[in-house]
């Protein structure tokens, strides 16, 4: 039973050394995508989210001063026309 057991001993060590190469490798081609995508991202053209939000809220703010604005010209065109 001796040699069995050496055996399956070595076999389990094989596997466990063979799933550990191939976590280990799968951590590096994880990195290696993420950079290789990070890289042709930031080549491209794009904003990242906090500038995206800040003229987002930059478009808000200017589009009810718009709406404001369009209210009190129509008022003072509905004076201007009442005399």
């Amino acid at each position: 039973m001796q040699p069995d057991n050496r055996f399956f001993d070595d076999l389990s060590k094989l596997a466990n050394g063979a799933v550990g190469t191939l976590s280990g490798m799968g951590r590096e081609l994880e990195a290696m995508v993420r950079q290789r995508v990070e890289k042709y991202i930031g080549g491209l053209d794009m904003v990242n989210r906090d500038e995206f939000d800040a003229v987002k809220a930059m478009a808000e703010k200017a589009r009810a001063e718009n709406v404001a604005l369009e209210a009190r010209l129509a008022t003072l065109e509905a004076k201007i026309n009442g005399q």
